[in-house]
Protein backbone atom coordinates (compact mmCIF):
# COMPACT_ATOMS: atom_id res chain seq x y z
CA UNK A 1 0.00 0.00 0.00
CA UNK A 2 1.30 3.44 -0.94
CA UNK A 3 1.25 6.35 1.49
CA UNK A 4 2.30 9.96 1.09
CA UNK A 5 1.40 10.43 -2.57
CA UNK A 6 -1.60 11.92 -4.30
CA UNK A 7 -3.94 10.17 -6.71
CA UNK A 8 -2.66 12.52 -9.40
CA UNK A 9 0.97 11.44 -8.81
CA UNK A 10 -0.05 7.79 -9.00
CA UNK A 11 -2.03 8.38 -12.20
CA UNK A 12 0.93 10.21 -13.80
CA UNK A 13 3.23 7.30 -12.93
CA UNK A 14 0.77 4.79 -14.37
CA UNK A 15 0.43 6.78 -17.59
CA UNK A 16 4.21 6.98 -18.06
CA UNK A 17 4.59 3.26 -17.35
CA UNK A 18 1.86 2.36 -19.88
CA UNK A 19 3.57 4.59 -22.48
CA UNK A 20 6.77 2.58 -22.12
CA UNK A 21 8.71 5.29 -20.28
CA UNK A 22 10.93 4.61 -17.29
CA UNK A 23 8.90 6.17 -14.46
CA UNK A 24 9.77 6.71 -10.80
CA UNK A 25 7.31 6.80 -7.90
CA UNK A 26 8.55 7.15 -4.33
CA UNK A 27 6.19 6.67 -1.40
CA UNK A 28 6.07 5.66 2.23
CA UNK A 29 5.90 1.92 2.68
CA UNK A 30 6.16 -0.77 5.29
CA UNK A 31 7.14 -4.38 4.85
CA UNK A 32 7.94 -6.51 7.87
CA UNK A 33 10.75 -8.17 5.86
CA UNK A 34 12.54 -4.81 5.73
CA UNK A 35 11.65 -2.96 8.96
CA UNK A 36 14.69 -0.66 8.63
CA UNK A 37 13.22 1.00 5.50
CA UNK A 38 10.09 3.14 5.34
CA UNK A 39 10.10 4.21 1.70
CA UNK A 40 10.25 2.51 -1.67
CA UNK A 41 10.77 3.85 -5.17
CA UNK A 42 8.94 1.93 -7.83
CA UNK A 43 10.69 2.12 -11.19
CA UNK A 44 8.15 1.07 -13.77
CA UNK A 45 8.02 0.54 -17.51
CA UNK A 46 5.61 -1.51 -19.62
CA UNK A 47 8.41 -2.20 -22.13
CA UNK A 48 9.84 -5.21 -20.31
CA UNK A 49 13.08 -5.29 -22.30
CA UNK A 50 13.66 -1.61 -21.56
CA UNK A 51 13.03 -2.18 -17.83
CA UNK A 52 15.36 -5.19 -17.80
CA UNK A 53 18.06 -3.18 -19.58
CA UNK A 54 17.57 -0.33 -17.11
CA UNK A 55 18.09 -2.74 -14.21
CA UNK A 56 21.26 -4.19 -15.70
CA UNK A 57 22.70 -0.76 -16.53
CA UNK A 58 22.18 0.25 -12.91
CA UNK A 59 23.68 -2.87 -11.35
CA UNK A 60 20.33 -4.42 -10.43
CA UNK A 61 19.20 -7.98 -11.00
CA UNK A 62 16.21 -7.99 -13.39
CA UNK A 63 15.04 -11.26 -11.79
CA UNK A 64 13.52 -9.04 -9.09
CA UNK A 65 11.22 -7.18 -11.47
CA UNK A 66 7.57 -7.48 -10.48
CA UNK A 67 5.88 -8.49 -13.72
CA UNK A 68 2.50 -7.17 -12.63
CA UNK A 69 0.68 -6.06 -15.75
CA UNK A 70 -0.06 -3.40 -16.75
CA UNK A 71 2.53 -1.84 -14.40
CA UNK A 72 5.72 -3.93 -14.29
CA UNK A 73 8.21 -2.39 -11.88
CA UNK A 74 11.36 -2.80 -9.84
CA UNK A 75 11.29 -1.83 -6.15
CA UNK A 76 14.24 0.25 -4.96
CA UNK A 77 14.93 0.45 -1.22
CA UNK A 78 17.83 1.41 0.98
CA UNK A 79 21.12 2.88 -0.22
CA UNK A 80 20.54 1.88 -3.87
CA UNK A 81 17.25 3.80 -3.81
CA UNK A 82 18.97 7.00 -2.73
CA UNK A 83 21.92 6.43 -5.08
CA UNK A 84 19.67 6.11 -8.10
CA UNK A 85 17.41 8.99 -7.12
CA UNK A 86 20.56 11.14 -7.04
CA UNK A 87 21.77 9.70 -10.35
CA UNK A 88 18.48 10.58 -12.07
CA UNK A 89 18.34 14.00 -10.36
CA UNK A 90 15.13 13.21 -8.49
CA UNK A 91 16.15 15.34 -5.53
CA UNK A 92 12.51 16.24 -4.89
CA UNK A 93 11.90 12.57 -3.96
CA UNK A 94 14.93 12.62 -1.65
CA UNK A 95 13.89 15.83 0.12
CA UNK A 96 10.19 15.01 0.36
CA UNK A 97 10.76 11.63 2.00
CA UNK A 98 13.79 12.56 4.10
CA UNK A 99 16.20 10.24 2.32
CA UNK A 100 19.97 10.68 2.63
Amino acid sequence: MAFGISKQELQQWKLKVKQGDIAFLTHYWYDKRFPQFNTVTKVGCSDIQRLQDWCVSNGLNPDYIHYRLPYPHFDLIGPKQTELLHKYKLTDHIARFGLK
